[in-house]
């Protein structure tokens, strides 16, 4: 049975569950953020998936990025899966502009994460939902 990491849990604000992947919004108002999470109980890895589930995540990866694109006019898309440290498959779909916290660097790693405000979240929220047509 699929359960979320708690980590992930922690580290992150719902935002909806598309056909494979539980998406979410990381802790971190910095940088439009996101992490879809296959609902696959045991998977740590993307060649672990089944055929079809690993095409259905690539199209997820695909539509959450147009999504931040869209709601955030970001300047570049960072894709990541690297589970060093939360080993659940979980993929990073990040919206960076050239004037951001880490730019030209990753984002991950970067102490400092500031958390969404209730408006913010909402604002987030909204703008993601809308460009997913959710």
């Amino acid at each position: 049975m699929f359960a979320l990491d708690p980590r992930i849990e922690a580290d992150s604000h719902p935002l909806a569950d598309l056909t494979l992947s539980a998406l979410r919004l990381k802790r971190d108002v910095r940088a439009p953020w996101c992490l879809l999470i296959p609902r696959r109980a045991g998977i740590t890895e993307l060649h672990h998936l089944e055929p079809a589930d690993r095409a259905a995540l690539m199209e997820e990866i695909a539509r959450v990025s147009t999504a931040i694109e869209t709601a955030f006019a970001v300047d570049k898309i960072n894709v990541a899966a690297l589970g060093n440290v939360v080993a659940q498959l979980h993929v990073h779909v990040v919206g960076r502009r050239r004037d951001d916290f880490a730019w030209p660097g990753p984002t991950m790693g970067v102490a400092g994460a500031v958390d969404y405000d209730e408006e913010a979240l909402a604002s987030a929220r909204s703008a993601l939902s809308g460009a997913l047509g959710l």
